[in-house]
């Protein structure tokens, strides 16, 4: 018995640590992408855009979810940033939907773990799931809920002096505070935010520039890092939550939590307890898709496993964070409509997908069981590159280099120490990020030579 049960033990950890490294290129890849669009893309002050509740409001809310980071708390702390400045209650939803659906390491981790067709059900169904979720809100919204709500909110993060991160939306801390020349203080929620302030205030070259100089690079591993600290543990906690559960968990469960058969109740049947399950799994976005795998191996249908890889957002803890944000009232509502809007929309996409015959058959490919995860294929290599760019990222990153320092390259504006490339110009010295900025400035002095090398010194409530 000792002996089934350790077995069962070690299957579970081959599937589940097999499963991550099968990912762990997308994963990272899809991180790095994100890191980019993060730095890179600008952004404009989101919560005016977001203010009105046209479609086109809700087309940005939509574009700027997806270009957002896909950790399910950091999608609902930006959105009540965005909620309490004034977007629109469909947009400020949206958006959640968004940042948690239609992001680039979801969709590459769907891809590989489970197809094109659940990756292609995901995005469509990702934008499905936003016009539902609008026309409901549209239809029950209580008049003045969500403004009383919003004042109530306001009011109360004025009196307990919570402020926030100007960069995330995120809650600042004292800890992590920064005084600027105009005299405001502001708080970040952490040492990578205060970081990716400053390097926003003082990098004015563009971005083919700025990758060019480590101090561009720096920007991106800075993010790269916040990302990871974001989701790890929902990823490592759903590949191993999945392997375990696959071994584990006898076939009659999952016969006796979803209906066995054909038709449109079955569909709608799964669709529900597909959703109800994500709400229990206590497992965020990134890593209720090795989850899903369990399930679709389970038997659970299309629909139900797309509706649980929706249900990200009311999960258990998340509905807790609700509560603590907005109260019971507000948290049941979006419990309500969420849930409504993920079940319905996995029924449609098993319904429009089963018209369309592309459907993908559970019985066509190998089990978790039978796979063999470890091999010199394009996984063993896709993972080399993408390990090497995560020591690269780590390295830039730890090594600071272009990190915020005291004196400003006068090229492409990043900060930059003493310890660099430098060059002087009529009795001043100017510092540099790079050679490449030290080159183009000994090209042409004149033309930079009217910036201040030295930055302005500020105020910091902490040493970073």
């Amino acid at each position: 018995m000792q002996a089934s049960i350790l077995d069962g033990v070690l299957e579970s950890l081959r599937i589940g640590v097999g499963f991550l490294w099968t990912a762990a290129w997308a994963i990272i890849m899809g991180l790095t992408i994100t890191s980019l669009v993060q730095v890179y893309v600008s952004k404009e002050r989101m919560a005016r855009v977001l203010g009105d509740g046209d479609l086109s409001g809700l087309a940005k809310a939509t574009a700027f979810g997806a270009a957002s980071s896909g950790c399910s708390f950091g999608a609902v702390a930006i959105g009540k940033g965005l909620f309490k400045k004034g977007a629109h209650v469909v947009n400020f939803l949206a958006f959640m939907f968004a940042s948690t659906n239609l992001i680039v390491e979801l969709g590459l981790m769907i891809l590989i773990l489970l197809g094109w067709e659940f990756l292609l059900a995901e995005l469509l169904g990702g934008l499905v799931l936003i016009a539902v979720m609008a026309v409901i809100v549209r239809l029950t919204l209580p008049e003045s809920l969500f403004d009383e709500v919003r004042e109530t909110v306001n009011e109360r993060d004025r009196e307990s002096g919570v402020t926030e991160d100007p960069t995330c939306g995120m809650e600042g801390t004292e800890e992590h505070s920064l005084t600027t020349d105009g005299g405001e203080t502001l708080q970040f929620c952490s040492a990578g935010c205060l970081e990716t302030y400053l390097q926003q205030t003082s990098g004015g070259g563009g971005w083919r520039e700025e990758l060019r100089s480590w101090g561009g690079w720096y920007k991106i591993a800075n993010q790269y890092r916040k990302e990871w600290s974001m989701i790890w543990t929902d990823v490592v906690a759903g590949f191993l939550i999945s392997g375990f559960v696959i071994v584990f968990v006898p076939q009659w469960v999952w016969n006796t939590l979803f209906v066995q058969g054909d038709g449109l109740l079955v569909t709608a049947e799964h669709a529900v307890m597909g959703v109800a399950i994500a709400v229990l799994s206590f497992v965020g976005s990134m890593g209720n898709v090795p989850f899903a795998v369990a399930l679709w191996g389970g038997g659970i249908s299309f629909a139900g496993v797309i509706a649980f890889v929706y249900a990200d957002l009311i999960t258990i803890p998340v509905l807790n964070v609700y509560r603590k944000y907005y109260g019971w009232t507000v948290m049941l509502y979006i419990l309500g409509v969420f849930f409504v809007t993920m079940a319905f929309t996995g029924f449609l996409m098993e319904l429009l997908f089963d018209a369309l015959g592309i459907v993908p058959d559970l019985a066509g490919g190998e089990t978790a069981t039978e796979q063999t995860y470890f091999e010199l294929n394009y996984t063993f290599y896709l993972n080399l590159v993408a390990f090497a760019l995560t020591g690269f990222l780590a390295y830039v990153y730890r090594r600071g280099l272009g990190a915020p320092g005291r004196y400003r390259d006068p090229v492409c504006g990043m900060r930059t120490d003493d310890d660099g490339p430098s060059a002087s110009h009529e009795g001043t010295t100017y510092y540099f990020c790079s050679t490449a900025c030290e080159r183009t400035f000994e090209a042409d002095p004149t033309e930079f030579a009217d910036q201040r090398p030295q930055m302005p010194s500020h105020g910091h409530g902490h040493d970073h």
